[in-house]
Order: C-alpha cells, then structure tokens, then sequence
C-alpha cells in the first residue's frame, strides 16, 4: 500500500513548509508517502463557491486512479484518538491494494461529486483549524500513527 495525501493549494509559511518536509522524510522510513499539491485556481473570485468546487473537483479527480480507497478529512467524519487511528491504518494496510488517498479540500469543502468518489470520512476535530494547519496535524499523526504501530516511544499514553 502507498499513503497519498492531496491538498488543494499550496502550503503557505515557511514554518508549515518546514515541518511538513519534516514529517514527509520520516515517513518515508515507514511506508510509501508522497503529497500532491492541487494548484489553486486561477481567477476564483469571479466563482461562486459551488463553481470553486467543481472546479476543484475536476482537479481532484485527475489525480485519482481506479484501485484508490480515497478517504476525505471532513468535518463531519469519523474522529479517532492517535491510538484508535493506528489501528485505523493498519487495517487498512491489509485491505487496501493499491493507494490510500486522503483529502484535504479547498476553503469551500468538497463537491458532491468528491462525497461520491470518497469511501469514508474522517474528522481531526470537531475544531476548525486552518488548511495549512490541518496538513500539519494530519501528516504528524500519520507518522505517530506508525511510530504507535512500531512500538516506538515517540507516542505517550
């Protein structure tokens, strides 16, 4: 199985830059990781939101392939402790064939289309947080996620 994790626009703060690489090197020691950027669009203001997320839907998309179990970080999806979320991964290390791709949408969420695409949901918080932060959490709790399924003392319980 290969991690891909899909966001739509750019990683803004060299501070969030910084760290994301962090995190993307060590988990390279665990498991196939890559990160894919959706650009962000051109000329969105003159969009509504519903157009913004088509559009980002159609770059989404793209970017999957038959075989992806794609899983959505939505507000409204499934939370887990970083415990119950290696569990979560290492079942799917078992079913999953080909690629696991998570979803972080752009600033409007996802399209209809996107929800119909997705087999699950999941939730970091019942919180907002902003996408630069939420691409931040989510990537270290992939790699402690791994560091609990290693036994490795990164992890505190």
């Amino acid at each position: 199985m290969k991690i891909l994790f899909l966001v739509v626009g750019k990683t803004n703060g060299k501070y969030f830059n910084e760290a994301i690489d962090d995190y993307r090197n060590r988990l390279k020691y665990y498991i196939p990781f890559e990160m894919e950027v959706i650009p962000e669009l051109k000329n969105a203001k003159s969009l509504s939101f519903e157009q913004q997320k088509e559009k980002e839907a159609d770059l989404i998309l793209k970017s999957l392939q038959g075989g992806d179990h794609v899983v959505l970080l939505d507000e409204k999806g499934k939370e887990f402790t970083s415990s119950q979320f290696s569990v979560y991964l290492e079942k799917k290390m078992h079913t999953v064939n080909k690629r696991l791709v998570f979803i972080v949408g752009g600033p409007y969420g996802f399209s209809d289309r996107i929800y119909a695409a997705a087999s699950e949901k999941i939730a970091l918080s019942k919180m907002t947080f902003s996408h630069q932060m939420v691409r931040l959490f989510f990537i270290e709790q992939i790699y402690r996620a791994f560091t609990i399924m290693n036994g490795e003392p990164y992890h505190h319980e």
